[in-house]
C-alpha cells in the first residue's frame, strides 16, 4: 500500500453513526456503497461528504482498503460479501467481535487488519481510539494520521485488537446493564426512592450515573445485544464465567425498541426492563 494516502481510496461498510465519523476522519478519499441502504444512512454519508457508489462491486474494485463498521452479528456476512467478489486489498474489521470471530474473518483475505474502536464517534481529538493489530496495522494507522481519530497499533495478530475492545466493553457495557437492572429491581420492590437516598449518602454520583446511562445506552441497545454474545463466546473459550455477558445481552434485548431515540427517560427504561 502506498504511503501517499491522498492517492488511496478507502471503502466504508456500512456508515452508521460510528462508521461515518471514522470515514470523515480518514485522510484518504472515502467511498461507501449506497445499494440497499436506508435514506438515513445516505443522509449521514452525504453530511460527511462521502462519495456514494451504486454497487458493492464498484466499491471493491476501487478500494485499496475496506473498513467494516457494522453490528457484530453482521460482521461475517459483510466479510463474505466482500470476499466473494475477489477483493485483494486490505480488509479491516472494526467490529466488536470475539477474537475467534476476527480470526475467522481473517481467513477470507490475504491482507487483514483487526481493529477495535473505543469511544464515541470521533469529532474531537482525544475522545476515540482505533486499535489495530496485524502485519499491516501500521500502514492502516497512517490513514488517520493527524486526525481526530487516534489510531494505535498494538502487538499481536488477528484477534488482538478485538480482544482489547471486548475486554473494555465487558466492563463498560455489562456494568451499565447491571446498573439499569438495579434501578428496575428497586422499582419493582417499591424501594427506588430509598435506594436513591442511600446512593446519595454512600455512593455519591451513582444516581446521576444511572440517569445518564439510561439516556445514552437505550438508543444503542439494539447493537449491544450482539456484542454481549461475542463477549460470552470469547470468555467461554478461556473457561471464564459467561453469565454476566448473557444477562447484559438480555437487558439490551429488552431495550432494543428504543433504537435511535434521543429522548428516552429513565422511567421508560425501568418500565421496559420490568416488563
Amino acid at each position: 500500500m502506498s504511503e501517499d494516502f491522498t492517492d488511496l481510496t478507502v471503502g466504508i461498510l456500512h456508515p452508521g453513526a460510528m462508521g461515518v465519523a471514522v470515514a470523515a476522519a480518514c485522510i484518504a478519499d472515502t467511498i461507501w456503497c449506497s445499494e440497499g441502504r436506508s435514506a438515513a444512512t445516505g443522509d449521514r454519508a452525504s453530511t460527511a461528504h462521502l462519495e456514494a457508489v451504486p454497487t458493492l462491486d464498484e466499491l471493491v474494485e476501487r478500494s485499496s482498503v475496506i473498513v467494516s463498521v457494522c453490528p457484530p452479528s453482521s460482521a461475517i456476512d459483510v466479510a463474505d460479501s466482500v470476499a466473494a467478489l475477489g477483493y485483494d486489498g486490505i480488509y479491516v474489521d472494526a467490529n466488536a467481535v470475539a477474537p475467534a470471530t476476527a480470526q475467522e474473518i481473517a481467513e477470507r483475505f490475504e491482507s487483514f487488519v483487526d481493529a477495535g474502536i473505543i469511544g464515541l464517534p470521533p469529532t474531537t481529538a482525544g475522545t476515540t481510539r482505533l486499535y489495530l493489530s496485524g502485519a499491516r496495522a501500521g500502514q492502516v494507522a497512517g490513514l488517520w494520521a493527524g486526525s481526530v481519530l487516534d489510531a494505535r497499533v498494538i502487538d499481536g495478530g488477528s484477534g488482538a485488537a478485538s480482544a482489547l475492545k471486548l475486554a473494555f466493553a465487558t466492563w463498560t457495557k455489562a456494568s451499565a446493564a447491571m446498573l439499569l437492572s438495579v434501578r428496575a429491581f428497586a422499582a419493582s420492590e417499591q424501594v427506588e426512592d430509598a435506594l436513591l437516598e442511600e446512593w446519595a449518602i454512600s455512593q455519591p454520583g451513582i444516581a446521576e450515573r444511572s440517569e445518564a446511562t439510561a439516556a445514552s445506552v437505550a438508543p444503542k441497545a439494539w447493537r449491544f445485544e450482539g456484542e454481549m454474545a461475542e463477549i460470552a463466546a470469547a470468555m467461554a473459550i478461556h473457561d471464564l464465567p459467561t453469565g454476566f455477558a448473557a444477562a447484559a445481552g438480555e437487558v439490551y434485548s429488552r431495550l432494543a425498541e428504543f433504537k435511535d431515540r434521543s429522548d428516552v427517560s429513565t422511567e421508560e427504561v425501568v418500565d421496559r426492563l420490568r416488563s
